[in-house]
């Protein structure tokens, strides 16, 4: 794998300048990129940082994609080596060729330095289909997790499952995928109006509902927040939530509230383990009186928790 950048002379000068077309660090939306890239006839390369020395503002996994045109998006570091990686992708496209490119600490670039004062490894792709790419998409949107296997030396990538940690396994490189995470606020209050507002405005898939059907589903990509002032009607939430998996489980209300609730799940008979997972009174901190720090303080908590269970 070669680490030289496309000559100027061997290029239409505007393949030389590339620009962000998509501002966005969303997994699936880098893909989805990508998939309309290539369905437009376009060459495309995937970005992947796979290896980290010191300190990165990215963790290893991180991806971006660059089109022949030099349109490109996602993030492999904090913005500092995007437009560098960009240049190096449109030549392996061009060259029809992998390759390997070192920033910051040990690298031969020497005007090209992370603030972080680290070093990062990327692993250049020239995609030569979109199949790995929607077979991912379309897991993802079953809500089933998901992996790209990049094998450099044959350059070649395929989608797996049954990977749920991004890094090197020998000489392949897995970068894993999670379904978006679901929120699903349960409440008529405005506290539950603007909490789904927030989350949505957040990236979150959002589903705002007053009762359980047959079509609700809690999986471990779910966090579930009970904003209903009412012990009564989320009664049946919570022993629906406390019988799956979710990563999160959060009720409004005070102490005196969660002494109530507590007695109620007890006497249907929960242990007190199970009651335990119940985040009461909600957020990160205490006595927010308005909806919109109440929002702040619930979704805060929930961001918490997913990068919790994440590195678990």
């Amino acid at each position: 794998m070669q680490q030289t950048i496309l000559a100027p002379d061997t290029a239409d000068e505007a393949l030389l300048t590339p620009q962000q077309a998509l501002l966005t660090d969303d997994s699936e939306e880098i893909l989805r990129f990508a998939v309309d890239a290539l369905g437009a006839g376009l060459g495309a390369a995937l970005v992947t940082l796979t290896g980290i020395r010191g300190g990165a503002a990215r963790a290893a996994g991180a991806q971006m994609v660059v089109r022949e045109d030099g349109g490109y998006c996602g993030f492999v570091s904090g913005g500092c080596v995007e437009s560098a990686a960009a240049f190096e992708a449109m030549a392996a496209i061009a060259c029809v060729e992998d390759r390997v490119v070192r920033y910051g600490e040990g690298s031969p670039w020497f005007d090209i330095v992370l603030p972080c004062g680290g070093g990062i490894t990327l692993h250049i792709h020239r995609l030569r289909s979109a199949q790995p790419l929607l077979a991912v998409l379309n897991l993802l949107a079953q809500r089933q997790p998901a992996a790209l296997r990049y094998h450099p030396a044959r350059e070649q990538l395929e989608c797996v499952t049954g990977v749920t940690q991004s890094g090197w396994d020998e000489e392949v490189f897995t970068v894993a995928y999670r379904p978006r995470v679901r929120v699903m606020v349960f409440g008529r209050s405005i506290e539950a109006q603007a909490t789904a507002s927030l989350a949505r405005a957040s990236g979150y898939d959002v589903q705002l509902v007053e009762t359980l059907n047959d079509g609700t589903q809690i999986d471990t990509q779910t966090a579930v927040i009970l904003l209903s002032h009412d012990l009564h009607r989320e009664l049946p939430v919570l022993q629906a939530a406390l019988r799956a998996q979710p990563f999160y489980i959060g009720a409004l209300g005070s102490y005196r509230t969660h002494q109530k609730r507590t007695q109620k799940l007890s006497e249907i008979g929960f242990a007190p383990s199970d009651i335990a997972r119940i985040k009461a009174p909600i957020g990160i901190f205490p006595k927010a009186r308005d909806a919109r720090s109440l929002a702040l303080s619930v979704l805060a908590d929930v961001a918490a928790a997913q990068l919790a269970a994440d590195e678990s």
